[in-house]
């Protein structure tokens, strides 16, 4: 079986932005912008065999969170947007797809002009 992403977002309006970009099946999880460990752990449970992407806005709420996962999940990958556009549903198209593009996300094609 092949290995599964995940990649972990903040909201609805993220993982609908994502999904547009995104050419191959992904599934993503919103953590609805607040956390704890204990959370965070019965959000990931069901996936702890696969590949986690953490990919959070960038500011106050987003820093948070993301601190939570390094601290613990260690071994999820961190993906960024541009602190210019803070969050990732205002974060252009063609941006997300380069993000996604270099942890070797399949990406549609069209948003990579």
């Amino acid at each position: 079986m092949e290995h599964q992403k995940v990649l972990i977002v903040e909201g609805g309006s993220d993982r609908k932005r994502l999904q547009k970009v995104l050419a191959e099946p992904v599934e993503i999880i919103c953590t609805n912008g607040t956390v704890s460990p204990y959370r965070i752990e019965e959000i990931l449970l069901p996936y702890e065999d696969c590949e986690l992407f953490v990919f959070l806005d960038a500011d106050e709420s987003g820093d948070k969170i993301r601190s939570l996962f390094k601290r613990y999940y260690p071994e999820a990958t961190h993906l960024y947007t541009e602190r210019t556009y803070r969050q990732v549903e205002t974060t252009p198209y063609r941006v997300l797809a380069a993000v996604l593009l270099s942890e070797n996300f399949e990406v549609h094609p069209e948003f990579l002009l």
